[in-house]
This record gives structure tokens, sequence and C-alpha cells, in this order.
């Protein structure tokens, strides 16, 4: 006996209202803004008919204070589950045309059950945020709402990626959940990110600020951290997603998506020759390296706008994913400060998660100094890139460009560190310190007593570098792997990055280490 017409027609009708979300009116005043609605976002992300839609036809369960008879379309969040280049992906977009987007609890159920799929199913979850925060009118069940979020952000850490896009507001504690994910990435215009806004802040404190100072992709992005793209528009953000992606596996078990070539070109590459130069005081930019070693110069730099003395980033190199950890010689003179170590060091665990080996290139002459530094914790902030390092079991591949000092030496990731390859160019200088300050140290009551002090103290500089300082030295006591040529650079890399990818390491058993926060 067929379905009969009514039905079919009920069901039609009620997803007709589903789709018009807030109304016809709230979609057209989005449209006239150029401003994407929550299911187009969706419908951009994934590829084209591959969308399926979870919970059309939910709605809010809330009978008290003005809510009753109102429809919720949704509860205010589109979720579901898509294919990004052949691969699953779940993914949410809270739709501001119904209630502001506001979370009540069925709305935060529905995140929920998404997410708790997603981790069964191995597959990552992408959030676009664009919502007025708590629904108020639900009262403490939207904070236990949030809470449901919180948790299973915190569940699915390390488990499986989760990206979020802030495409509009995002406000007190329902920033918290980007927050917990592993990337966000923000919208130039029409977003902003917070927890206590203008009016409050001035309030509480008597402080007058802007928006544009606290809660844009700008501040975020450059000053506080707390964001790792800038989008032009919400197309854009989607792109950054989907390429994101693609360094990414699906999960904690699988391999990220390789693309290997056919076989290796080991072939030297001779502009290398020239781009480091042979004064260790003379800044480069790290990016000209980085650029030459990576398969045609594709490099998805993470935090490109804050802590800049440290560049790191996701490439292929030979078709290999590689994350890429670099000093930066035209910021701060590539030294490890307060911030970098803090970008570094999460980079370094996201990548160590999620099974990406980890190329680190190093020219750095030492922790940043100042009192500062001294007073705002460099010493808990260095500490965590020594951690971050000694716990990633992932192939670790090092490569000595120039100087590599002190504890720095260490915290990039040396064999001490069990890197699993270390390189050195001719250019490289291992020691605690420079050889000017060695020298000044060592030998201040020689050179004092010389006839020509300048000349003793090039004499002493140059027999400290020659028999303390120099890669050979290194190489000698088992320190380095190889001494290249620059030239060699990306074909060794690319050999060792493919004899490490069955690399193996067990460590004691425990819950978890306790990395200096």
């Amino acid at each position: 006996m067929a379905i009969s017409t009514t039905l079919l027609n009920e069901l039609s009708g009620r997803r007709q209202t589903a789709l018009a979300a807030g109304g016809e009116d709230k979609l057209k005043a989005r449209a006239e803004k150029g401003l994407m609605n929550a299911r187009e976002r969706l419908v951009a992300l994934f590829q084209p008919n591959t969308f399926m839609e979870w919970g059309m036809h939910a709605d809010h369960d809330c009978h008290d204070f003005g809510l009753e008879g109102k429809s919720f379309p949704g509860d205010g969040v589109v979720t579901g589950v898509g294919y990004v280049d052949g691969r699953p992906m779940a993914a949410f977009s809270h739709d501001f045309t119904v209630g502001g987007g506001a979370l009540g609890r069925i709305h935060s159920k529905k995140i929920c059950d998404l997410m708790d799929y997603a981790m069964k199913a191995g597959m990552p979850v992408l959030g676009i945020n664009d919502s007025g925060g708590a629904r108020i009118q639900e009262g403490d069940e939207s904070l236990s709402g949030y809470g449901q979020v919180f948790f299973r952000n915190v569940l699915a850490s390390g488990v499986i990626p989760q990206i979020s896009i802030i495409a509009g507001p995002c406000a007190g504690g329902a920033a918290y959940s980007p927050a917990l994910t592993d990337f966000i990435i923000m919208t130039k215009k029409n977003a902003n990110m917070f927890i206590c806004g203008p009016d409050v802040i001035k309030a509480a404190t008597g402080e007058t600020v802007t928006m544009e100072q606290i809660g844009s992709a700008a501040a975020h992005a450059s000053v506080s951290g707390n964001i790792h793209f800038v989008a032009e528009d919400d197309r854009h953000a989607l792109e950054i997603a989907r390429k994101l992606f693609s360094f990414l596996p699906s999960n904690n078990i699988m391999d990220p998506p390789h693309r290997p070539t056919p076989s290796l070109d080991l072939s030297p590459d001779p502009g290398m020759n020239d781009l480091v130069p042979a004064d260790g005081k003379t800044p480069f930019d790290i990016h000209a390296v980085i650029q030459r070693l990576v398969d045609g110069g594709d490099f998805l730099e993470v935090q490109m706008d804050w802590a800049k003395n440290l560049v790191v980033g996701f490439a292929r190199i030979q078709g290999i994913v590689c994350g890429i950890v670099a000093n930066q010689p035209m910021v701060k003179a590539g030294t490890l400060d307060i911030d970098s170590s803090d970008k570094g060091a999460r980079f370094i665990r996201f990548c160590n998660v999620f099974n990406i080996p980890v190329v680190t290139l190093v020219d750095i002459p030492g922790f940043m100094p100042g009192m500062a530094q001294e007073r705002g914790g460099i010493i808990r902030h260095g500490a965590k890139m020594l951690f971050a390092y000694a716990s990633c079991t992932v192939p670790k591949l090092t490569v000595i460009l120039r100087k590599a000092y002190g504890g720095a030496y260490l915290a990039m990731c040396s064999a001490d560190m069990r890197a699993d390859v270390v390189y050195a160019w001719p250019t490289a200088e291992i020691a605690v310190m420079g050889a000017e300050g060695a020298v000044k140290v060592l030998y201040k009551k020689e050179i004092a007593a010389a006839k020509d002090p300048k000349a003793k103290e090039a004499e002493y500089v140059a027999e400290y570098r020659a028999k303390f300082a120099s890669p050979y030295a290194a190489a000698r006591k088992g320190m380095i792997t190889d001494i290249i040529e620059p030239s060699q650079t990306r074909a060794n890399l690319a050999m060792a990055l493919r004899n490490t990818l069955s690399k193996r390491e067990t460590r004691p058993p425990k819950k978890h280490g306790n990395i200096p926060l």
C-alpha cells in the first residue's frame, strides 16, 4: 500500500518550514549584507549533494518566559555529515535567523549527538559559530548545554581533529568551545569573539575599549593568539578549512593523507646554497628556505600574525605530510619567547597526536632576554617546548642551519630530545653560547693582557668556533647524523621522512604527562 499523499505533503511542508529558518525576510536581510546563512555555509563546505542533515525537525521545548507557542526551526543550529575531498566530515552551523542562533537544550543536544557520532565514526568536526550565546529563557539548561558541548570538545581532543569558524558573534561562555578545538578560523568582518564586551569592561573596570581592540579577528590573530587563520569572508573561511583538512588525518589511528611521489627525487637544489648568509648575525627570511623545501612552495602557515619569531605550519615534502617548526631570524633574531614557546608547543603536540611528522629548522641564539620575559614566566613557557618535543613520538627531523645556542638548542629538538635525524649545514654553530660571548668569559684575563686585545680576541673566537662550536665538533660526539650541503636538504629530508614513517616508539605507561602550563 503506497504512502498517503497527505503524509508526503506534511513531510514536504515541514521541510520547507525548516529550510525557511527564521523567515524569508531574515534570510533576505543577510543576503543583502553579503552574509551566508547557516545552510549555505554547509552546502559550500561539502561536495555537491553529499550533505545529510541531522535533526531538521528539532524545535525548542521551553515553556517559560514568553516562548510558548513560538517555533524555533532546527532550534537554531543545522547539523549533519558530508564529504570534503572524498572524506567524511561532521559539521554544525549556528542559524542566526532563528532566535539569534542562541543555544538551548535541544540546540546543545544536536551538537553533542553529532560529536558523539563523529568520535565513534572517526571523522573530524567543523563548527561554524554565529550565535547570540546562551538562550536566556532556558536559564540553567542553557548553561548545562554549554557544559555538555565543552565536555565533548575535551573528549574528542586528540581523537578527531576539531576546527572552528567564527563567522558572527561568539561571546561569553560560547567562546570557550572554539577555544577548546584545534584550530580557529575567523572572518575579518561581521565576526567578534570575547568574554566581556566593551560595555561590561567599562562598567567593571572603568576602562574604555573598542570591539576592534578586544574582539576582532585582527586582535585575536596578532595580539592574543586565540585564533589561527584570518579569512576575508565566509567562503574564504571555508576554503581555509578545506585546505587545512587536506593535511590532516580523519582521526588519531589513521595516517595523514600522504601523497608519496612514485619515486624519490634526490637531485640537489643549488639555489638553497645561496639563501642563508654565512654571517650568523645577518638576518634572513626563513620562509625562503621553507618555500624551496616543500612541494610547489605550498605551505599552510598557522598563526602567521602572532609570535612571528617562530614559524609553524603544514606542508608536503615529496608527497609526505609534515609539520614544520622554524625559527625566524627576521623577528627578534629568532629567539624563543613566551608567546612563541606556547605557539610551538601546541603545534608540536597537535602533530604528535595525529601522526604528523615534525621537521624543525633551527637558527636560534637563545631564549629572549629581559625582565618582562623573566617575570612573565619564560622558564615555565620555554619548558613547554622541551616537554612537547620530548613527549613527541612521531618522526622528528631536525636541520641546524646556523646558530643553536644554549638551552634553546635543546628546545628546538636536538638529538637529546630524541630527534630521529639531525642534519647540520656547514654554517651551523652548536654551543652553550656564541663564540664571542664564550671567549669573553673564558679568556678575559688573556685578552686584557695582550698587546692587541682585539686581535687576540679574534684569535680566540676562531679557535673556539673550530674546537667547540663547529658542526664537526658536534658530529665527532655523535650529536649530528650528518653534515650536508644546503642544496641536499630537500632530498635528505624526503628520504628521511620515507624511512621514518614506520617508526614505532613506546613510552612508560602513564595516564598523561604534566606539561608546565
